[in-house]
């Protein structure tokens, strides 16, 4: 039986690895993140192959499989109801709407809104889909990501302008996103609609790339509402991710 339970956490381990590699992997650099021997990894690559969780391209090489797709969206649903009770926390102490969003693909995605109790108020549908390069979410997205990745991502979709005050350049975008970490949020300042402000943070520790945004009319979200909203979505934002966390995380996997 404890054998049985290393090899699932292992195999748990080489798919966390796939995608924190952007899904794609050969043998040799599994071996080197992992630390296991090479023919455990191969065996456990078999099984995951087998049972379409992974699939070997003609490359060789590994990646992370179509049957992953379904618990990802059973998944993804989930976290938009367990999100509620904190984007409400959120939406009572600041007063504006309040969204959560991941990282899917190329692609930002609501997962989760609760809408502010003002009359003129942002609307944000869940399940839309938005590039990352000119949202508050999006930008808090990237900012997580190694440079590489992040010039890969701007490369497949572009950046195109929403208004006159998006970022259309990845090197200014990139500078941006190195201010981003440093002070630990994001700013949308009317970068994708005019006349709306957004501020997001990161959900660091998440088990995926997630941020939650509080978004409003600029003449509502100014610079002085911006400084005192961050503590409070910081504060929201690391309890949340806190609870995310599978129990007894944080500790290295029994080989």
């Amino acid at each position: 039986m404890a054998e049985a339970v290393r090899s699932l956490e292992r195999a748990f381990e080489l798919l966390e690895h796939l995608a924190d590699a952007g899904g794609e992997m050969a043998l040799s650099e599994l071996t080197e993140v992992s630390g296991l021997p090479m023919p455990t990894i191969y065996r456990l690559m078999r099984t995951l192959v087998n049972r379409g969780y992974v699939r070997q391209e003609p490359s060789k090489r590994y990646a992370l499989g179509p049957r992953l797709i379904r618990l990802g969206e059973s998944a993804g649903r989930l976290l938009g109801s367990w999100a509620r009770p904190a984007l409400t926390r959120l939406v009572d102490e600041v007063g504006e709407t309040a969204n959560m969003a991941v990282l899917e693909g190329d692609e930002a995605v609501y997962v989760a809104q609760v809408p502010s109790r003002h009359s003129m108020r942002m609307f944000t549908e869940v399940g839309r889909r938005v590039r990352p390069h000119c949202t508050g979410v999006g930008k808090a997205l990237l900012a997580q990501l190694p440079e590489a990745r992040v010039r890969q991502i701007l490369e497949r979709t572009g950046m195109e302008p929403q208004t006159p005050k998006t970022f259309t350049d990845p090197e200014a975008l990139l500078a941006e996103l190195g201010r981003i970490r440093e002070r630990g949020y994001a700013v949308d300042d009317e970068e994708q609609e005019i006349g709306v402000r957004c501020v997001a943070v990161p959900l660091l520790g998440a088990p995926m790339l997630t941020a939650l945004s509080v978004s409003g009319p600029s003449a509502r979200m100014t610079g002085e509402t911006v400084n005192g909203v961050v503590p409070v979505m910081r504060e929201i934002a690391g309890r949340f991710a806190g609870e995310l966390r599978p129990a007894g995380d944080g500790g290295p996997v029994s080989r």
